[in-house]
């Protein structure tokens, strides 16, 4: 099956957890918007039928449309041996991701704290003030939790095969060391089994190839990962 990826075409976003999976998985796809324009994107919204997704990123599977990245992954994952088997297996992975997706909102709520309307200068002082307490207190918070998941478990999250969730995990750590580098270089010391997976991600073949390809959109500041340098202090 190849499948068709929707998403803006101009960001990483939300999409980039789903197209680090198809990119492991060496599945075939393509991201229409990036090849046809936003508006192959709203036509395929608007011609959703009676179970439209609410938003981009969503997954065109033959018949089938997919939205909300955790929903992709689960889909994508038992698909593409990027989740265990076992259903068991498989819900704890889709829990993990969805704890991700937490983490993703509170990290563009540093440069956005007010809202999504209004543009950062807008917000520049509420904007301060989160991000300090999101280094202060949900950075150790969230990255504590999947630090002593890794010390349990070994390479991955959940043992020897790598998952959807591991890639996530490296994109999270990418990320943050684009947006914040000076705040992300003093915390890493706290995080060397995170710091460990995105390496041992970053040099998987298939990964390796896709980031050294057009195909990865690099950081920007209109994406989730924004680098300002009046909160990286």
């Amino acid at each position: 099956m190849r499948y068709e990826l929707y998403y803006w075409p101009m960001i990483q976003g939300r999409c980039e957890y789903v197209r680090l999976a198809l990119e492991e998985a060496g599945a075939s796809y393509r991201d229409v918007a990036r090849e046809e324009g936003i508006g192959a994107m709203t036509a395929v919204l608007e011609g959703a039928g009676d179970t439209p997704p609410f938003a981009p990123p969503f997954l065109k599977a033959g018949r089938r449309i997919i939205g909300q990245t955790a929903n992709i992954l689960l889909f994508l994952g038992s698909r593409h041996g990027l989740a265990p088997k076992a259903e068991a297996g498989q819900s704890w992975v889709h829990q993990l991701q969805l704890t991700v997706t937490d983490f993703v909102v509170e990290i563009h709520d540093t440069h956005h704290p007010l809202g999504p309307t209004l543009y950062y200068e807008d917000q520049r002082a509420a904007a301060k003030k989160r991000t300090a307490e999101f280094w202060s207190e949900r950075v150790p918070k969230f990255l504590g939790y999947f630090e002593q998941i890794l010390a349990k478990s070994g390479a991955y999250v959940t043992g020897r095969r790598l998952t959807y969730v591991d890639l996530s995990l490296f994109q999270i750590v990418a990320g943050l060391r684009y947006a914040f580098p000076r705040r992300m270089a003093a915390f890493e010391p706290n995080i060397p089994g995170l710091v460990a997976l995105h390496d041992r991600v970053a040099i998987r073949p298939n990964v390796a190839a896709y980031l050294q390809s057009e195909r990865r959109i690099p950081f920007n500041e209109d994406g989730i990962f924004r680098r300002y340098k009046a909160l990286d202090v």
